[in-house]
């Protein structure tokens, strides 16, 4: 079995679609969640919310991850972090690694944040969103984890006291054994290693074949090919209402609001109401879903349009309220019965959802993007379906287009 370890929820389920495109059969695990009945699969992740926690937090939790995976049977591993390599100069990809490549005594681990498929590529070690550096993408802006450089080893070093090295992509060209006298040449416990498109992910999981542990965005699970037996373990649930909870705010998700308002109906958070008095926003937003002709998909959202983002009002952190009433909002609609599927947009929000909801373990089912997939949960005994997808990620027509998967 392969375990995984994902620094996010959305993320972990990022991984799992990878894997399970690639031939797994995949449940992701919340946090420390019931792993009785995951039943015949072959590859499980952990989803944790590691990713701006404390080092000391992160590595105890990652920890308790690895040992729940050893305990499942996993024999190998898989450090999911962001294909954007979020992290600052403390943490937490670093003391991450160190963390698990001890426990598990790796003498090396490779480092390939690349996602191609989302536009995140590594070319002679530095990491580009599009046609742009890291460093010169929105990233930079990040309120939590700003990516002020662009060469992955460089972000790297700070977070670890091991050496790092890079191959680079003439070697990576040259084929699987290539790469592999290069690891084996190195005396560095972590390599940072280009990839600019899945032909070269595939490179990269056949040169690490025998790793007991690899570290990655989700592209590198492409290569990482399964049993083939993906499809006997996810079902839909039973047809019922669909909606949107929209807590991010990143210009794809802003576009995928756009193109849903043409056909849903879209309600934006008020915001002076949430800071007031959530449990009324609460219960006046899911009567509103309600509401709404049962055919359709309707969409609640944090905001709009980018003028409409706040981070406080009146001396109030916004985004811990956004996140309550989304997951409150999920919490009534489940309790109601009549909604059975939702999106949620944000990994933070996606989080706050999950928690709320006291999912413990997601079965994964069809890709809608890269990235993006539905999955089936138990709610408080009800079986519901969800997508959870991270701000970024998506085509425009994400929020409409989606629900095709479960007729």
């Amino acid at each position: 079995m392969l375990g995984a370890i994902a620094d996010d929820f959305t993320g972990a389920t990022d991984l799992a679609t990878m894997l399970r495109r690639s031939g797994h059969s995949v449940a992701v695990v919340i946090e420390d969640g019931d792993t009785t009945g995951l039943g015949d699969v072959d590859a499980v992740v952990i989803a944790l919310k590691t990713r701006t926690a404390r080092p000391d937090a992160a590595v105890a939790s990652s920890l308790a991850a690895l040992r729940a995976l050893r305990g499942l049977g996993a024999t190998r591993f898989y450090v999911k972090y962001c294909s954007t390599f979020d992290s600052t100069d403390e943490g937490n990809i670093g003391p991450i690694l160190d963390a698990v490549t001890e426990e598990l005594g790796a003498a090396r681990c490779v480092v390939v944040p690349a996602l191609p498929a989302n536009g995140r590529t590594v070319y002679l070690g530095h990491l580009f969103v599009g046609s742009d550096l890291l460093e010169h993408s929105s990233m930079r802006q990040h309120p939590l984890t700003p990516m002020t450089r662009s060469r992955v080893a460089d972000i790297l070093r700070p977070q670890t006291d091991e050496a790092v090295d890079e191959v680079f992509h003439a070697v990576v060209r040259q084929g699987a054994d290539a790469i592999r006298r290069a690891l084996d040449a190195s005396s560095c416990r972590y390599t940072v290693i280009d990839a600019i498109d899945e032909d070269d992910l595939a490179v990269i999981a056949a040169a690490t074949t025998d790793d007991v542990v690899v570290s990655g965005g989700s592209g590198l699970a492409l290569g990482l090919h399964g049993p083939g037996r993906r499809s006997d373990v996810w079902s839909p649930p039973q047809p019922g209402r669909g909606v949107v909870l929209c807590g991010s705010v990143s210009r794809a998700t802003l576009a995928q609001l756009d193109v849903a308002a043409q056909s849903q109906p879209v309600r934006q958070i008020d915001l002076e109401q949430a800071l007031a008095d959530p449990d009324r926003a609460i219960t006046e937003l899911a009567d509103w879903v309600l509401t709404q002709d049962a055919g359709a998909h309707p969409v609640v959202c944090a905001a709009r349009n980018r003028s409409d983002v706040r981070s406080e009002q009146g001396g109030i952190d916004v985004a811990p309220v956004v996140e309550r009433v989304l997951a409150g909002v999920a919490r009534k609609l489940v309790a109601d019965g009549r909604v059975t599927a939702m999106i949620v947009a944000g990994g933070e929000t996606s989080g706050a959802v999950v928690r709320e909801l006291d999912v413990q373990s997601l079965r994964i089912g069809p890709e809608l993007a890269p990235g993006v997939c539905w999955s089936t949960a138990d709610a408080g005994g009800r079986r519901i379906a969800l997508a959870l997808k991270s701000g970024n990620f998506g085509d425009e027509d994400l929020f409409v287009a989606a629900w095709k998967e479960l007729a």
